[in-house]
């Protein structure tokens, strides 16, 4: 019995020990790569931004309905807000809508200077009839002659300013590369026009202000980039159209009637932002 137990003890080494060789002998499998997700630009998002405007308005102007002229004025300034909006991925297009809301320094202003038309004199004759003879009269007459009276100057200021818009506006892109989004955009826009006009005269003047919120459309396209799976940086143009705007007013005598100004506003912008996604 002994001689068959030290046998077993024996085989039962060298079977271990075959077994610890052949596991030495096995490759050493690598440790599995992390799967990383593919960038999603599919979820809500808020955001700020920041940036420049370069307005224009064309005004035509006219006094008791007759055409006086027409002035073109830059209308230029800083703005700043946020937007918010929801994006939807399918493959590589990108849906989505946005809002946003802005405040801007924009202003300009237009000039336009006239004068009433002179009012000529009838000239006269010398006083002969008068004791002593003198100065001028009406002919045949002691009645003196009329002058001319030289035409009134006036100038018409009229200032305008954008304080604030917004737009909503609807975006279709496409991801060049899973983390950068090319799109065009466009939609409706508001914006408050605020517009104060003066009058003046050597001798008077008068001023009022008008405040418009008009509602108009937009147009844009933009790059959008994805720097974390959460944030994004994004550099955009729109162009603003606002319509036109209508304002009257009174003139002062001896100008007749009422100033009628009638602008149209437009506006193109430039800003970058940057965007927290929801996702």
């Amino acid at each position: 019995m002994r001689r068959i137990s030290i046998a077993a003890m024996a085989a039962a080494s060298t079977f271990g020990f075959t077994q610890i060789g052949l596991a030495a002998d096995m490759p050493i499998k690598a440790p599995l790569a992390p799967i990383v997700a593919p960038y999603n630009w599919t979820g809500f998002y808020l955001g700020g931004n920041i940036g420049g405007s370069w307005g224009r308005m064309n005004t035509d102007f006219s006094l008791a309905g007759a055409p006086i002229g027409s002035k073109s004025q830059n209308m230029n300034g800083w703005l700043g807000g946020i937007q918010a909006g929801y994006n939807w991925q399918r493959g590589a297009w990108v849906f989505g809508v946005e809002g946003d809301i802005q405040a801007t320094s924009q202003k300009g202003t237009s000039t336009v200077s006239g004068a009433t038309a002179d009012i000529p004199g009838i000239p006269g004759i010398p006083c002969i009839l008068s004791d002593p003879p003198g100065g001028e009269c009406l002919p045949g007459t002691n009645i003196p002659a009329v002058p001319a009276v030289p035409g009134t100057p006036g100038v018409l200021s009229y200032e305008q300013k954008l304080p604030w818009f917004a737009t909503f506006r609807g975006r279709l892109g496409a991801a060049v590369t899973p983390t950068l989004l090319l799109y065009g955009t466009g939609g409706l826009a508001v914006g408050q026009i605020k517009t104060n006009a003066s009058f003046t005269i050597p001798t008077a003047a008068v001023a009022t202000s008008f405040s418009d919120t008009k509602a108009g459309w937009t147009v844009g396209a933009g790059v959008e980039w994805g720097f974390s799976p959460n944030w994004s940086v994004k550099l955009e143009y729109l162009y603003i159209d606002f319509g036109h705007t209508d304002n009257s007013f009174s003139s002062i005598a001896p100008f007749t009637g009422s100033f009628t100004a009638s602008s149209h506003v437009t506006d193109n912008i430039v800003r970058g932002g940057i965007n927290y996604r929801f996702n």
